[in-house]
């Protein structure tokens, strides 16, 4: 039987509130309960000040709620509330388990809308100042995350990678030794320009210019902050600068 609610996967975007669809907005103040996301800004989450805020949150190497019990949450969630919201970072439909959540609800007959958000790679892009594309440079970008989860088949994410004009690597600085490894067995360059952004569109974010071949120890530099690693010939003029300056990191606040 169909629950009498509607469950809403609300993209949150990269961090910033003001980053926020109008849709979203709207959908947030009619929330009856919200289930986020662990890096979904408080600010936003105030948004929803007339519904019950549930954390079920995810971040990578942590503890964090099983995927099975979120989806009964909004299932069970759907049967006693009119807006049910559950509220990922960036965009619900990438890297963010949607599908799951989303076959699991339709199977329990629950009605599905998505909202967009924000994605972390345009969002990381906006604070390099630099397109991911570029006309006769870069003609395709390419979304990985190098991350596997409990269980999950290992996948061949580097040939993809070296195939592509722009990366935007997910999920990806707590693996940068392996990444730069991967990279070049691949057959990229160690002299590849490559950006890591950290905390993009948030007062601490932090830009972090490199190389293919020195992943690893600009990796060091980062905090805890959710990162992005962003890799192609687009970015040889920001990497080159950096190091004329004699500094490989922008931080910008």
């Amino acid at each position: 039987m169909a629950g009498k609610g509607t469950v809403y996967l609300v993209g949150a975007g990269q961090g910033a509130p003001d980053l926020l669809t109008v849709r979203a907005v709207k959908i947030l103040e009619r929330a009856d309960v919200v289930f986020h996301d662990a890096l979904v800004h408080s600010e936003t989450l105030a948004l929803a000040s007339g519904a019950r805020i549930v954390a079920v949150g995810k971040r990578c190497g942590r503890l964090s709620t099983a995927q099975h019990f979120i989806n009964k949450q909004l299932a069970d969630a759907a049967q006693r509330f009119e807006v049910v919201v559950r509220f990922k970072g960036g965009d619900p439909m990438l890297f963010g388990r949607a599908q799951e959540e989303i076959d699991a609800l339709r199977q329990a007959g629950v009605r599905v809308e998505i909202v967009p958000g924000v994605s972390a790679a345009l969002s990381a892009s906006a604070e390099v100042g630099q397109s991911l594309t570029q006309r006769g440079v870069s003609r395709s970008v390419t979304l990985l995350t190098p991350w596997v989860g409990t269980g999950e088949a290992v996948h061949d994410w580097a040939q993809p990678a070296a195939s592509a004009d722009t990366i935007a690597l997910y999920m990806a600085s707590r693996q940068a030794s392996a990444i730069s490894e991967g990279l070049i067995a691949a057959g990229v360059w160690p002299s590849r320009p490559a950006v890591f952004v950290e905390n993009a569109s948030l007062p601490s974010r932090r830009i972090i210019t490199t190389r293919v071949g020195d992943l690893a120890e600009s990796a060091q530099q980062l905090g805890n902050g959710p990162t992005l690693l962003l890799l192609g010939s687009v970015y040889e003029s920001i990497v080159s600068t950096a190091q004329r300056n004699g500094t490989d990191q922008r931080i910008t606040a």
